[in-house]
């Protein structure tokens, strides 16, 4: 693995470690100092488990509800028409030693491609039918290896999991606030507002943890694919250019029943798409500056960044000698 896979895979592990040791600190500390006991005594444990469980059954679902609301076909070696869709998966498996996900097909025309699953429904793969007819083999294997990095890298499961500590800020501080505001006084309606305002903060660094997962998934593609570095670049062009930028045509967004889902596209949207000519959009990106606002709010890097990123790690696959 490049020394550029080794600092994003550090980098995504120490977010995660350093906001889930923030909240505790702050869980902890709120806790102790206004109310002299621990967060498994009372209704923090109940907040706490409230709000476990409800992820639980969330993921544990979701799956079964997003075959139902995007109309999920499985796809199998077997069914002759996508037999080819179903061998290139295999392929991209093979290269990353990774076990085949039961793959489907969404009937819809937006392009894109997501990875998801549970323990339950184990790990699967869905392709939109507009991704089919705008990408070519190669470019269809590239955007495979970027969802199949999600899948190795046990990313829906990892964000679940950081997902829940600015949940439980938040009923945390909506409990304080309205349960125990008036007995406690001004001071403990304070603290409650103010672990309602840290849930967004954190929120706001976990779509930087998504981020950093994005690209970690894109350098899985360029790294076990061969010619992914250039396929996935043309790949993600073609995607965001037919879907012009428009916000009603960025394909699945984010829905209470899909949003572990929607963090795992290969594409979230850009809001500042003019071009409709993929080759031009991929040129213009390659020299545009990115600044930190372009993307702060979002749970994808801006996809320039993206092209970016893929040509500095052509770049270095090029000076080893790596075609």
């Amino acid at each position: 693995m490049s020394f550029t896979a080794v600092k994003l895979k550090i980098a995504a592990i120490f977010a995660g470690i350093a906001i889930a040791l923030l909240a505790a600190l702050i869980i902890l500390g709120v806790s102790y100092y206004f109310f002299g006991v621990l967060p498994t005594s009372g209704f923090f444990f109940l907040i706490i488990v409230m709000v476990l469980v409800m992820d639980i059954i969330q993921y544990a679902i979701s799956p079964y509800i997003i075959s139902r609301i995007y109309h999920l076909k499985p796809v199998s070696r077997d069914d002759m028409s996508m037999a080819w869709l179903y061998v290139s998966l295999e392929k991209v498996c093979n290269l990353n030693n990774q076990k085949v996900p039961m793959l489907f097909i969404a009937d819809t025309d937006m392009p894109n491609a997501f990875a998801f699953g549970s323990i339950i429904s184990g790990r699967r793969m869905a392709i939109t039918k507009g991704l089919l007819k705008i990408l070519n083999k190669d470019e269809i294997e590239a955007v495979m290896g970027h969802e199949i990095g999600h899948l190795k890298h046990h990313d829906v499961a990892l964000l679940l999991a950081i997902g829940l500590i600015p949940t439980i800020l938040f009923y945390f501080g909506y409990t304080m606030l309205f349960g125990s505001g008036r007995r406690n006084g001004g001071s403990i309606i304070l603290v409650a507002i103010g672990l309602v305002a840290v849930s967004f903060i954190f929120n706001i660094m976990i779509l930087g943890v998504n981020r950093m997962r994005e690209s970690y998934a894109d350098l899985n593609s360029a790294l076990t694919i061969p010619g992914a570095t250039d396929s996935l670049q043309t790949a993600l062009a073609k995607i965001v250019a037919y879907s012009g930028g428009n916000p009603r045509n960025r394909g699945f967004r984010r829905k209470s029943t899909t949003s572990s889902i929607s963090s795992m596209l290969m594409f979230s949207g850009d809001n500042d798409v003019k071009a409709y000519d993929h080759i031009a959009l991929l040129e213009s990106w390659k020299r545009k500056k990115v600044r930190v606002k372009d993307s702060i709010f979002s749970d994808h890097p801006h996809p320039a960044k993206r092209i970016q990123n893929l040509e500095k790690i052509k770049q270095e696959n090029q000076s080893k000698g790596i075609l």
